[in-house]
């Protein structure tokens, strides 16, 4: 897929290696509020998708984020789902239309485990950090599941038009508490604050060119840039440049220069200072993307057997979503394409059931907007419509058969029941349940004792809880009741062991949707004192466990 000057995605005819060469396929990862959204935007605004970006929180009268198509996202400026973006984007002086796969993810913490989802589709990951706070809780947790799954990390230290901290004491925090080793591409010229522009470091740490930036009328559109030479940057900026042009070459003496090789083993990570609101640095990271994130690769499948990108086509779901448009009522499947070539129309299998899935209805999605997709290739990201059976780790292919590795779910800390609050909507509530369990939204518990009339429902935090009871009653017309429950520690464990944990006070087994059978448990001191007391019970920690 390609893009017309007007934004349309179209299909070029290439041969699928050279297809696989121009895709970049990324998300961005970061704690509430550092500003992911608006760097989508302006993203987008740099590759002339959009002609001049919104923000929530900007003045009355701008647009909300496209990116944001939620009701709850637009009215509390965050976002709390995951929407594929797809666009092109030429470097200068190069004839090649790359193709971007920007996965925007949720900031929320308590939105996490889609974005844990997200980022098994994507090649590289953008850490985005705010210059005043640094690393915060949310970008650690998301860091430790890229470094798990070894997606290389390209770091961007944003809003450095406000005040905030040193340049150097950033990238020392980030070594000192991730050890990923930053080496900056880019240096600010100018504290934070009082950002001027840019010092594009060359392979020995000495100033190459300095990137000034004019502000335009609220960040709305493309910042002007005036590339500026070194001897000329410093009688311009004076201190300010003499103090980014030493910062450099004391960081090239302590061995923080780019290395490819590290990069993409997950030791070392690029870094860019930028601001998302004002567009400066936008470029910059569009051009570091294209230059040094991987394309796409091939996969292992469960069996330990390797899918090249060249092998038939193969896909994996990553993310299913209904109620994105309210006029059609659907249900969204998005996959990511790892092998092979894609075509609106052909019959793929369905791993998980051995049945034939047909693609009539594919597209990609820019937050509302859809654009029907003919062709696709590996690291494209594509929307499938009322795919009712698909579900987050499910894989389709063609040809020689392949299932690739399910996705885990996050370990779960908060716990609700629900229930309907009118018994005769009893039926609107199943079909709804089943239908926010498929989805991921929430993690959906059972067990003989509460029956299916008041699932416990399982989140990683209780913003997921609100999610579902606005849907209920926006989707389905179902007016529900939630009461919390006294737990905050999941287990997995095994049938054997289930029917000791469930004599145990403080303690209650449920079987989760996908089989897996959980223990919850009040506390921490419960859960210690029954693993120092019944020592051969089976009680796994789930992936991401806070404690």
């Amino acid at each position: 897929m390609t893009a017309s000057p007007d934004g349309a995605v179209v299909s070029v005819p290439r041969g699928l290696p050279a297809e696989v060469a121009r895709r970049r396929t990324f998300a961005v990862i970061s704690h509430p509020d550092a500003g992911k959204s608006t760097l989508t935007e302006a993203l987008a605004l740099h590759a002339r998708v959009i002609s001049e970006a919104g923000a929530i929180h900007g003045k009355a009268g701008r647009k909300s984020t496209v990116s944001d198509w939620m009701e709850m996202e637009k009215a509390r400026g965050i976002s709390v789902s995951s929407t594929a973006l797809q666009f092109n984007y030429r470097t200068a002086g190069s004839d090649i239309d790359n193709v971007i796969n920007l996965v925007d993810t949720p900031g929320h913490s308590d939105f996490s485990e889609d974005t844990y989802r997200v980022l098994t589709a994507v090649d590289a990951a953008v850490m985005l950090i705010d210059a005043a706070k640094g690393l915060e809780p949310q970008t650690l947790k998301l860091f430790q599941v890229c470094r798990h799954r070894g997606i290389p990390v390209i770091t961007v230290i944003n809003k450095w038009d406000r005040p905030g901290r040193a340049p150097l004491e950033l990238l020392d925090e980030i070594e000192e508490r991730i050890g990923l080793t930053p080496t900056p591409l880019f240096l600010p010229v100018g504290i934070a604050g009082d950002f001027r522009g840019l010092l594009r470091r060359g392979p020995d740490g000495a100033a190459a060119e300095y990137i000034h930036f004019t502000r335009t009328a609220g960040g709305a559109t493309i910042a002007p840039e005036e590339s500026v030479a070194p001897a000329s940057a410093a009688e311009r900026e004076g201190e300010a440049w003499s103090t980014a042009a030493e910062e450099s070459e004391l960081l090239s003496a302590t061995g923080q220069d780019h290395d490819q090789e590290l990069f993409l083993a997950g030791h070392t990570s690029p870094v860019i200072y930028a601001s998302a609101m004002l567009n400066f640095g936008v470029r910059q990271l569009l051009e570091t993307l294209i230059e040094l994130a991987p394309p796409p690769r091939g996969r292992t499948d469960i069996a330990g057997t390797p899918r090249e990108t060249t092998d038939p086509f193969s896909a994996v779901i990553f993310k299913v979503q209904a109620g994105m448009d309210t006029a059609h009522r659907d249900r969204l499947a998005f996959m990511r394409i790892v092998s092979g070539e894609f075509e609106r129309g052909m019959v793929v299998t369905h791993a998980q059931t051995g049945r034939p899935f047909a693609t009539k209805y594919a597209l990609t999605v820019f937050g509302r907007e859809r654009t029907t997709v003919d062709t696709a290739y590996p690291g494209d990201v594509v929307g499938l419509v009322n795919a009712t059976a698909l579900a987050p780790g499910h894989t389709l292919f063609v040809d020689r058969k392949v299932e690739f590795p399910p996705i885990p779910s996050f370990a779960p800390e908060h716990f609700a029941v629900l229930r309907a609050e009118s018994a005769g909507k009893y039926k609107q509530f199943r079909k709804a349940m089943d239908q926010l369990d498929s989805e991921g939204v929430v993690q959906v518990l059972r067990n003989d004792a509460r029956g299916d009339a008041s699932p416990v429902l399982a989140a990683v935090g209780p913003m997921q809880f609100e999610v579902v009871t606005a849907r209920m009653l926006g989707e389905y017309n179902v007016e529900t009741k939630l009461d919390f429950l006294g737990y905050s520690i999941a287990r997995r464990t095994d049938a054997a062991s289930a029917a000791e944990l469930d004599r145990q006070r403080g303690v209650e087994v449920f079987t989760r949707s996908d089989g897996a059978i959980l223990a919850l448990f009040s506390d921490k001191w419960r859960l210690q004192y029954i693993e120092k007391e019944h020592k051969g019970l089976m009680l796994e920690p789930l992936v991401a466990a806070a404690d």
